[in-house]
């Protein structure tokens, strides 16, 4: 054993990964959430049309997707260290750009703004791909959901930092909802330093040393093209990549329709509406860490299952209450998130196992490409769905998504545990 092996133990160099990463997405998540929870607010403002809404919304969805991939090369070339740094600032970039836009209110600079804003919500989703660089087998699904939890923070807090944020505003001369940016720039440049200066050694880079996989052993093969195809050439591969991809499109195509739904009929309150997305989002986070843990425990495989299966009785609880019944769409919703959280959680385990090390941070990128896509899809037509047959038939399409998740699910065999992840390919 080196010396430079001794002072870099594994299990101390992954514990700290996992403590830094989590307090990264933790305080990160603030910025995106009061962000997100102003910017269609803003996109209307500036172009006063409701459709800019829609458009303000769909461009950092699509930004989060797209910047997903060059942000996976950068850690490929890098490191984790510098890729997630690197996000971090083209959020603060966008973040800057939307102040400006609504400043001279326009609405391209301002879609500009928020497309490079999506980086942040990227790097939040490739941080859970850093949790497992340095994990055993046997623990990568509760070390990839421990960061997911972390999110749970930022998610929960960072709604209420909208009110602060439009004093904010006010008092710099800007226009009220573009104080949230100001913080979000604050938070987003505090959580790029963070991560250069506590990242060390970078996951990544350590493990393809301890490994014996140098950068240089995965380049040939880093097309992100390449490394999906390699992932979906995987039995399990395939199931995760499936499995992640459906849960978000479907979990994003209930979710967005459900304010609207309950806004009919005289509308329901505002307040009782947030309670339900409250609810929604500890569904997603709050119990990551067991799902991880059955993860390692009961199987990939086996996760993915349940998963399907809640989220296939969120469709059915939810889309069938009434507009004012809170409860019934609350507890289709915390469904909704528990089935997201098995599909996220075991799905992403199992595309970081179908690739060797050299090909992982470009598989993980296209996977994040294709989930992000997936849930732009899901939103746009979201729409058109409720104004043709109601909820009701958002979450019967929304069901029948799960369907091919189903039939990849019955062709997998069912060594997809963690006894498998450790046979040598």
């Amino acid at each position: 054993m080196t010396a430079q092996t001794r002072v870099h133990d594994p299990v101390l160099v992954q514990r700290r990964t996992v403590g830094v990463l989590g307090g990264a997405v933790a305080l990160a998540g603030l910025g995106v959430t009061v962000g997100i929870t102003v910017g269609g607010l803003l996109a209307r403002d500036v172009a006063g049309t409701d459709t800019a809404a829609g458009l303000g919304q769909t461009a950092g969805v699509l930004g989060a997707a797209v910047l997903a991939v060059p942000l996976a090369r950068v850690s490929d070339r890098a490191g984790r260290r510098a890729g997630l740094a690197a996000g971090y600032a083209i959020a603060v970039l966008g973040c800057l750009l939307t102040l400006v836009a609504a400043v001279v209110s326009s609405l391209p600079l301002l879609l500009v703004g928020l497309f490079a804003f999506g980086a942040a919500t990227a790097c939040g989703l490739q941080a859970r791909y850093a949790a497992a660089d340095l994990a055993l087998p046997e623990h990568r699904g509760r070390a990839l959901s421990l960061v997911v939890w972390a999110t749970t923070v930022g998610s929960v807090l960072g709604p209420n930092l909208a009110g602060p944020g439009e004093v904010l505003g006010t008092a710099l001369g800007l226009p009220p909802l573009t104080g949230a940016y100001a913080i979000s720039v604050a938070v987003f440049a505090a959580v790029a330093l963070g991560l250069l200066a506590l990242l060390r050694p970078d996951p990544l880079l350590l493990a393809r040393r301890l490994r014996g996989t140098g950068a240089d052993a995965g380049r040939p093969r880093r097309a992100t093209s390449a490394a999906v195809r390699a992932v979906w050439a995987d039995p399990r591969g395939r199931l995760g990549l499936t499995a992640v991809v459906v849960s978000h499109a479907v979990m994003v195509g209930v979710m967005v329709m459900t304010p609207v739904h309950m806004g009919h009929d005289g509308g329901t309150e505002l307040r009782v509406i947030g309670l339900v997305i409250s609810v929604h989002v500890a569904g997603m986070y709050l119990f990551s860490p067991l799902v991880g843990l059955l993860a390692d425990r009961a199987g990939r495989r086996a996760t993915v299952a349940l998963g399907a299966g809640l989220l296939l009785a969120a469709a059915a609880l939810a889309g069938t209450a009434a507009p004012r019944d809170a409860v019934q769409l609350g507890a289709g919703l915390l469904l909704l998130g528990l089935g997201w959280s098995c599909g996220l959680i075991a799905g992403s385990t199992l595309v970081t196992e179908a690739v060797g090390e050299g090909q992982r941070p470009a598989a993980q990128g296209g996977s994040d490409l294709l989930m992000g896509l997936g849930a732009a899809l899901a939103g746009v037509v979201g729409g058109p769905l409720l104004a043709l047959g109601g909820y009701g038939l958002v979450a019967v399409v929304s069901a029948a998504l799960v369907v091919p998740l189903l039939v990849v699910w019955a062709r997998t065999g069912a060594q997809t545990g963690p006894r498998a992840a450790q046979r040598p390919r």
